[in-house]
């Protein structure tokens, strides 16, 4: 005998008026769909498992920056672009002076010149031609190459190599402060030159790691070798990219035995999950038939698309049980879950998808791929998620044990939902929007010491302890030049760039800098006319000055340093060493420098920021700022629109978007706490915070205003939203805290940041969906108001 409510449902079913064309197109082709899904699968996943690992220097700053414009318009005058590595090799016993060490130092300066990516010309080390050693003597200049001629490592020749040393002005440059390293500078092309293949960053730190690092310091115990650059920081998040695997891995596994604790059902806990693996897999595989890689900043995103897929899906396994439950086949089951859920799942997940494109706003490559990636992901998790998801449930069905454990709501289950139901009453309201002002002024008052940028030395995406940051620890101890440079370019009309007026210019801004706090020292062609002037002069220090003779100007800087001036003199750098890269040493250093070119640029000399690592950190500093205030503003601006066209109501919009304003303050407060500053790395967590934040929200406010317009009072709509949906959210925020929260254990730092700040912005969104929504409905919403029109538009 056929079920009643079966008949009822599917006499409700065939109403026009009911059944959306959506559903009818998507239910009556089930079979097409599925195979074509099987097709499409097959085809994305054989491209997503072929993606590979991409990272590129230029693709991680802000190419259309003035700093970097005019660090890219003369890159070709200068040699400290920021793309290199310097590979100091240490002698644990004695110093340099030793015939051993020598030739180790000469072995690795040969391999170094035939890794791939090297700029051999550029190539610095105490062995090779351009390092050199000039003195006066009676008879006029001598100097030559800083190894000797005819250098054997006998203690003769020795003793002349350290007097070379001493002569090259290489002592705290390429030759550590206490004699016992020196340095292999080795700057980087971006692309082959002779194919136009990008460097392959992640085989170039392996090749230093092997042919440098593990073979020499084999081959002599004495040596031992850091390594700080660029090119080998980004292998090293790289390869911290593989432990990725095993936190995917752990995330699939926590996730799955969650979600069959909450629905207690095979189907229900499997197809989820297989249904967000399908759609990590199909964005895989879109990207790489983009054009697109993997790197370090968005190869978390597959996760993300893995959690906002579980998030959805789980308020389609809770929808499909609860019409299990009164009896309904999975074909009816799924058509009313689909029914119940296509305009909220869609309007969630189009706001997730405009969170993320926000991020477009900001001018670094590797932000904009992350905004692709992630838009793409919520994309195909509407496909997957709101088709493939209820298609194959609808063949399989909830199980009876799901369906028992949704039908076993007696008072002790009811009890809780009862309890916080109270959020929504007169007396408990007002005492929680208390609660979120005190949250908001202590929110606002701590978030005013967050920064943008870097708040500690070495390479703050790696943890302190790395190899990495302790190769840097030991540079930035062991010399006078630190690996953090600013390089400032002095422009001039061609052949004036040694006109007496530029250097005593040059001279002036080196007196301001050196004189402002995180600076280092600093270099310039006034430098090395300065001190021949003074070598000229019997060394006296009375002429160490700029001398006002043109002719002795010339003589002064006729053999000047390779990179201090360029062939035509149209262009010279001053190099800035700074102490490190934080963003307040960023910060006081830029602005000296801009104060300083504002009074003295003029037609005969422009002072132009700014090349070197430390201006692209600068430059990159300055946009991320920006664009902060503006992303947010997007991103809360389309969020509140699009709840607005699917609510019509100001009211409504408030109830959802106040919470996840809230949460954002917090974030920023706890970023500020926590010494983590806004950066490239960072700057994603809050649009993605938002973006995914405001499902919970939705969810909530589109069962709580369908309980108002059936002519429940609040609390009693709250309590029957709660039933429905609330533990669906509940367990959406921490499930999605406990996938993000295994970051945390990353060998990355940036990536364990992530993973802190989103299982604070999961879990306390889902907090303020549950516990501050219902009271901002209480003074907001007007239940009588919402059934007369509901009733008018009827």
């Amino acid at each position: 005998m056929a079920n009643p409510k079966h008949d009822k449902g599917e006499h409700y079913l065939t109403t026009p008026k009911a059944e959306p064309f959506l559903e009818r197109l998507i239910f009556n082709n089930r079979a097409v769909i599925l195979f074509g899904f099987l097709i499409l699968t097959l085809f994305l996943g054989y491209n997503a498992i072929k993606i590979q690992p991409d990272a590129s220097f230029e693709r991680m700053i802000p190419l259309e920056h003035p700093y970097i414009v005019n660090m890219l318009d003369h890159r070709d005058d200068l040699e400290n672009l920021g793309n290199f590595v310097r590979i100091a090799v240490e002698a644990k016993e004695g110093d340099i002076f030793d015939k051993e060490y020598m030739e180790t130092l000469k072995q690795i300066t040969d391999e170094v010149f035939y890794l791939n990516g090297v700029d051999r010309s550029g190539l610095k080390s105490l062995w090779t031609p351009n390092v050199r050693w000039v003195e006066v003597t009676e008879q006029g200049f001598q100097g030559g190459k800083v190894i000797p001629d005819g250098y054997d490592g006998s203690p003769e020749s020795l003793e002349e190599l350290r007097q070379n040393v001493l002569r090259s002005n290489e002592v705290g440059r390429l030759v550590s402060d206490n004699f016992r390293s020196t340095i292999v500078y080795a700057p980087l092309y971006e692309k082959n030159p002779d194919t136009g293949e990008p460097l392959n960053y992640a085989t170039f730190s392996r090749e230093l790691e092997e042919k440098i690092r593990d073979k020499y310091e084999q081959q002599n115990p004495n040596i031992e070798i850091h390594i700080v650059g660029f090119a080998k920081k980004v292998g090293d998040l790289i390869e911290g990219i593989g432990s990725i695997a095993w936190f995917a891995g752990i995330t699939i596994v926590l996730t799955t035995l969650l979600l069959f604790g909450y629905s207690r059902c095979v189907s229900g806990t499997l197809v989820p999950v297989f249904a967000s693996i399908v759609a990590v897999f199909w964005q895989l595989g879109a990207l790489r038939l983009l054009g697109y890689g993997l790197d370090p900043y968005s190869v978390l995103v597959p996760f993300l698309v893995f959690a906002i897929g579980i998030s959805h899906g789980v308020q389609v396994v809770n929808a499909m049980a609860l019409e299990a439950a009164k009896g309904f086949d999975p074909i009816t089951a799924a058509r009313l879950a689909f029914r119940a859920l296509y305009i909220p799942g869609m309007l969630a997940l189009i706001s997730d998808a405009f969170g993320f494109l926000t991020l477009l706003f900001i001018e670094v490559d590797v932000i904009k791929d992350l905004a692709v990636a992630a838009g793409l992901g919520v994309a195909i998790v509407i496909i997957t998620n709101l088709v493939l998801h209820p298609l194959i449930m609808s063949y399989i069905g909830i199980t009876k044990g799901g369906i028992r454990h949704v039908q076993n709501h007696g008072p002790k289950q009811d009890r809780k939902w009862r309890v916080m139901s109270y959020f929504a009453h007169p007396s408990v309201a007002p005492v929680s929007l208390l609660i979120a002002v005190l949250g908001l002024g202590i929110g606002v008052y701590y978030k005013q010491g967050l920064k943008v940028g870097d708040l500690d030395q070495g390479a703050p995406e790696l943890r302190k302890d790395s190899v990495y940051n302790q190769d840097n620890a030991y540079i930035i101890n062991n010399y006078s030049t630190s690996a953090d440079v600013l390089v400032v370019m002095v422009k001039t009309p061609a052949e004036q760039c040694t006109q007496y007026n530029v250097l005593r210019a040059m001279d002036a801004l080196q007196w301001e800098l050196e004189n402002t706090p995180g600076v280092q020292s600093s270099v310039s062609l006034a430098d090395v006319s300065k001190i021949v002037t003074k070598a000229l002069n019997e060394g006296n220090w009375k002429w160490y000055e700029i001398s006002r003779n043109q002719t002795i100007i010339n003589a002064s800087i006729r053999d000047a340093p390779s990179g201090l001036i360029n062939t035509d003199c149209s262009l010279t750098p001053v190099l800035v060493f700074l102490e490190d890269h934080k963003a307040e040493t960023l910060k006081t250093v830029v602005a000296a420098v801009e104060a300083f070119a504002a009074e003295n640029s003029n037609d005969e000399h422009n002072f132009l920021l700014a090349a070197g690592n430390a201006g692209v950190e600068a430059a990159t500093n300055e946009v991320i700022s920006k664009a902060k205030n503006m992303m947010l503003a997007f991103v809360y601006g389309v969020v509140s629109l699009l709840c607005f066209l699917t609510f019509r109501s100001i009211r409504a919009v408030l109830c959802i978007v106040v919470p996840l304003g809230l949460t954002s303050i917090l974030c920023e407060a706890i970023m500020a706490v926590s010494g983590i500053g806004i950066k490239v790395a960072t700057l994603p967590v809050i649009a993605l915070g938002v973006g995914i934040g405001v499902d919970y929200g939705i969810y909530i406010y589109t069962k709580l205003e369908k309980f108002l317009l059936e002519g429940k009072p609040l609390q009693e709509a709250y309590y029957e939203t709660l039933r429905s949906t609330g533990k669906a959210v509940i367990f959406t925020g921490i499930t999605l805290g406990i996938g993000v929260v295994t970051w945390i254990f990353s060998p990355i730092k940036f990536q364990a940041d992530m993973g802190f700040l989103l299982f604070f912005m999961f879990l306390w969104n889902m907090v303020g969906a549950i516990w501050l929504l219902p009271a901002l409905a209480r003074f907001l919403l007007r239940p009588q108001r919402m059934l007369e029109k509901a009733r008018a538009k009827s």
